[in-house]
C-alpha cells in the first residue's frame, strides 16, 4: 500500500468566482503547511458527478505515487450519503459517496475504503453545506501528516456505484457511446484502441467503418494536424480512446452532437 506524500489534489464543481477552493486551501495549510495543492479543475459543470468521475479517472495516474486526490461533486452536501476515503494500491482518494469513484473501482486491485467519521479530522460548522472544507479538506491534510488510515473511520464496501455506459457487440458491429466532450469541441468515446483492433480482427481487414449515429465519418488520422476543417475525422487520444474532431474547430457546435450519442465501428 502506498504511503500518503504531501501532494494533494483537488477536483471540484465550484469555479473560481467564489470563495470555496480558497476556503479549501487554507483548511489544508493551516494543518498542513508544508502541502503542495494541485488544481485538476474546479469547472466541472455543477453537480455533474459523471463528469468528474471521467475527468478524475483520466488524470489521476499520471501523478507520483502516495498522491492524495480530492474530488468534490457533492449534490447530496448535507444529506445522509457518505463522505469516504479510499486507499489504492499506488493511491488516495477522498469523495462523497455518490459513484465518483465509480471507474476506479471498476479497474479492480486492492481497495482500502473508509467512511470519514473521525471528528479530529472534521471542522466544526455551524451549516451542513461545506464538506469540501469541513470533512474533505481537513481529512486530506491530515493524512498527509500520516496519521494512520485506520483512524478515519470504519471499512464500508457498499458503495453507491455509477451505470457505466460500455460498448456492445450487435453482430459484428462495435457500438460506442460519446461520454465525454473537451473543451476544444472533440468527442471523446468509450471505444478504446484495443477494441478498434478487436474489430480489425473479426473483420480481417484493417480499413474500419465509423458512424456518429446517422452520420459516416470517412477518415481515420493520427493527428488533429491531419484533419480538416470542413469534414469530421476520427482519431484514437493520448487516454487509448476513439475520438471524433474537427481541425481547429468545435465538432460538438457543428456537428449538433451531445454526451450520450452512439458511435459505431464496422
Amino acid at each position: 500500500m502506498p504511503h500518503p506524500l504531501g501532494l494533494i489534489t483537488l477536483l471540484t464543481d465550484f469555479g473560481d468566482r467564489d470563495s470555496f477552493v480558497a476556503s479549501m486551501k487554507g483548511v489544508i495549510l493551516t494543518i498542513n503547511p508544508q502541502a503542495s495543492i494541485v488544481d485538476l479543475s474546479h469547472h466541472i459543470a455543477p453537480h455533474a458527478v459523471g463528469e468528474a468521475a471521467y475527468f478524475l479517472n483520466s488524470c489521476y495516474r499520471d501523478f507520483p505515487v502516495g498522491t492524495v486526490h480530492v474530488a468534490v461533486v457533492d449534490p447530496g452536501v448535507g444529506s445522509r450519503r457518505r463522505p469516504i476515503i479510499m486507499r489504492s494500491e499506488r493511491y488516495f482518494f477522498l469523495a462523497p459517496d455518490n459513484g465518483l469513484l465509480t471507474p476506479i473501482l471498476a479497474e479492480g486491485g486492492e481497495m482500502d475504503v473508509r467512511q470519514i467519521e473521525n471528528e479530529d479530522y472534521r471542522l466544526t460548522s455551524l451549516g451542513d453545506t461545506f464538506d469540501g472544507r469541513d470533512v474533505f479538506a481537513p481529512a486530506a491534510a491530515w493524512l498527509t501528516k500520516q496519521q494512520p488510515f485506520v483512524s478515519f473511520g470504519q471499512p464500508i464496501r457498499d458503495l453507491v456505484r455509477l451505470s457505466v455506459d460500455v460498448p456492445t457487440w450487435q453482430g459484428s458491429i462495435l457500438v460506442g457511446t460519446v461520454v465525454s466532450i473537451d473543451r476544444f469541441g472533440n468527442l471523446i468515446s468509450n471505444i478504446t484502441s484495443c477494441l478498434l483492433a478487436e474489430v480489425q480482427s473479426k473483420k480481417g481487414q484493417k480499413t474500419l467503418s465509423i458512424r456518429l449515429g446517422s452520420r459516416p465519418i470517412d477518415g481515420f488520422v493520427r493527428s488533429y494536424s491531419e484533419g480538416s476543417m470542413s469534414k469530421p475525422y476520427a482519431l484514437i487520444n493520448g487516454h487509448g480512446q476513439l475520438e471524433v474532431f474537427l481541425k481547429e474547430k468545435s465538432a460538438e457546435e457543428a456537428l449538433a452532437i451531445m454526451v450520450g450519442e452512439t458511435i459505431s465501428i464496422a
